[in-house]
This record gives C-alpha cells, structure tokens and sequence, in this order.
C-alpha cells in the first residue's frame, strides 16, 4: 500500500470505529422510527457495514479483516474505561451518579451479544462480499453490497437479540428481531450510492485501478 493508498484507509478505519463506538453508547435509547421502534445505535452500526464494503471492494478482504478485528479491542476497551468511569467514587456535590451509571453501564449479556454479534457479521460481511466479487469478476458493486450487507445484518441481529435478551421475561424477540431487520434492511438498500460515491472518490484520490480479481484474503 502506498503512502497515497494509505491515508483513506486510516480515515475509512477511523469512521468504522468512530460509528462503531459511538453506536454502542447511544444504543441505550429506543426511538421511534414510523410506528417500529430500535435502539438508537441502529443508524450508526449499520454504517459499519457499507464502511466494511468499502475497504473489501478497494483493498481486499485482508485490509478489512484488519479493521474488524481491531473493532473487537476498541470495543472491548471502552467497555472498560467506562466501566471504571462508573466504579470511580463521585464527587460529593455530584448528584448524578445513578442516571451516569443507568445510560452508561451495560449488562454481561447485551457485552457478550454484541461482541459475538459484531465479530461474526462483519466477518461474514466481508467474506460473502469478497466472494461475490470473484464471481462477478468485480461487477455489479450494488448486488455484492446489498447481499453481503443484509445476510450479515440478519446474523448480527439474530445472534445479538438472541444471546441478550433471550429467556427473560416480558421481552418479545421476535418483534424485535423482525423490527430490527426492517430498519436495517432500509438502511442497507439506502447506502448504496453512498457505497458507489467512496469507492469512485477513493481510487480517484489513491490511484487505485479497478480489478476484477477476487479480492484477497
């Protein structure tokens, strides 16, 4: 990779961990979304896949596997810092120490849900785009990005919702798998010009020539 190669990468992983953090702390807050309702982290979560998509379509599966792993360090890292955050005594003037904790804190399981999640659907993102790239010899950048996005967004929404949630009472799962996949089906068939718009913006910036070789890794 050349220096001019290099610089989009670094910001395109930037992006992809910036949306992928900031998704994880928002998603405390359930919104409204014509009638459905989703934790708030949806919109930026499924930013990660488009992202993903990008990196695979320029540099290969490889260069985005590397992206994807270091997710799970940031991920787990911010976890952390929060955690100690919250544990760290308040100030005696600050009254606050119950909301901060409640926003904030997460439990065992929805940690566990979205790391299995996460890992397994980004991996599968990339793998089932890579391999359609082969097949179609580098065409039709819509289907590979639509296909690849969806079956992985049905995976990290099944696992998630399911290691999570499942066995406690009162929350219905398949309503909410079911609302979540309309939401992020939605989004996933939205993204694609902006999938189309990176990937021209990107080569034009770094020279790199389209190729209809299957992409590495």
């Amino acid at each position: 990779m050349t220096d001019r190669e290099l610089s989009p990468y670094i910001y395109l992983g930037i992006a992809f961990h910036a949306t992928l953090v900031t998704a994880n702390v928002v998603a405390v807050k359930i919104i409204g979304v014509g009638g459905l309702f989703v934790p708030a982290g949806v919109l930026a979560y499924s930013i990660t896949f488009p992202l993903a998509d990008v990196i695979t379509e320029v540099w290969g599966r490889r260069k985005a596997r590397v992206v994807i792993n270091a997710g799970i360090v940031t991920q787990t890292l911010v976890w952390v810092l929060v955690w100690v955050a919250i544990e760290l005594p308040p100030a005696p003037f600050w009254e606050q120490q119950a909301a901060y904790a409640a926003v904030l804190g997460q439990s065992n399981r929805i940690i566990a849900g979205s790391l299995v999640a996460y890992y397994a659907s980004q991996h599968v993102d990339v793998w089932i785009f890579a391999l359609l790239r082969g097949a179609l010899h580098g065409r039709r950048l819509w289907l590979r990005n639509n296909v690849s996005t969806i079956a992985a967004q049905t995976l990290d929404t099944v696992l998630f919702i399911g290691i999570a949630f499942y066995g406690k009472p009162g929350y219905p799962i398949g309503s909410m798998i079911l609302t979540q996949l309309l939401v992020k089906y939605a989004i996933a068939l939205a993204d694609t010009p902006f999938v189309y718009l990176l990937v021209y913006a990107v080569r034009r910036y770094a020279g790199v020539k389209p190729t209809a070789a299957p992409a590495a890794g």
